[in-house]
């Protein structure tokens, strides 16, 4: 006689899994001893040429910084006679005469804008020479000025229209070009400076490096 089947068990209560493990919280990242000069610090690995070359790049930026302002100075002053004494024997050879405007000059597209007080348009101008002959010629004036108007324009010995002598503004912002020019060759000389000693001196602590190495390397081989 075969045994009656067994009872049905309820289901076994479900047992909740334990929680995973948290991870562990990343350690902060423990910031790197600064390495900002280095060179100034006592330390084992610090060589003799290290330091040479802390002194060095220090000489440097203190002979830039006070070379740049002169520098700026002199070359501002020295650009500034320069052009100043051209432009009076510019003037002196140039004479200036009015000129009648032939034609109606176009107007700007915008009249009353600040680009229209600085815009000159090509128009033709009747003109006394200086030995009292009528000519005509191109000059750039005013956009919208009507036929009939005058204007007052440059002229060579030969009575030919040119340009006029620099003015004191053109003068001042070139000699300010040629200064802050004059400037950046004194800052880029001392950091090439810089950057030639740097590499000689490398090439002193390879050469240096290459040699306590060849004499290490000879005893580790006498040992073995």
């Amino acid at each position: 006689m075969t045994d009656p089947d067994p009872r049905s068990q309820p289901p076994p209560e479900s047992v909740p899994e334990p929680p995973p493990e948290s991870a562990p919280a990343p350690s902060a990242a423990v910031p790197p001893g600064p390495v900002r000069l280095w060179r100034w610090r006592r330390n084992p690995l610090r060589r003799p040429s290290d330091l040479l070359q802390a002194w060095l790049g220090l000489a440097l930026t203190a002979a830039v910084l006070a070379a740049v302002p002169l520098t700026a100075v002199l070359t501002y002053g020295a650009v500034h006679r320069v052009l100043h004494d051209d432009a009076t024997q510019e003037a002196r050879a140039k004479h200036r005469t009015t000129a009648e405007v032939l034609d109606d000059v176009p107007q700007h597209p915008e009249p009353d804008s600040q680009e229209a007080a600085h815009t000159r348009y090509p128009a033709r101008v009747r003109f006394t020479a200086p030995d009292a002959s009528t000519r005509t010629g191109s000059a750039d004036v005013r956009p919208g000025l009507p036929a009939g108007s005058t204007v007052r324009v440059w002229t060579d010995d030969r009575g030919d229209l040119t340009g006029a002598p620099p003015s004191a503004e053109e003068i001042r912002n070139r000699a300010l070009g040629w200064s802050l020019a004059a400037s950046a060759v004194v800052a880029v000389a001392g950091a090439a400076a810089y950057g030639i000693a740097g590499r000689v001196l490398d090439r002193h602590r390879m050469a240096a490096w290459e040699h306590d190495w060849s004499e290490t390397a000879t005893r580790w081989t006498a040992s073995s």
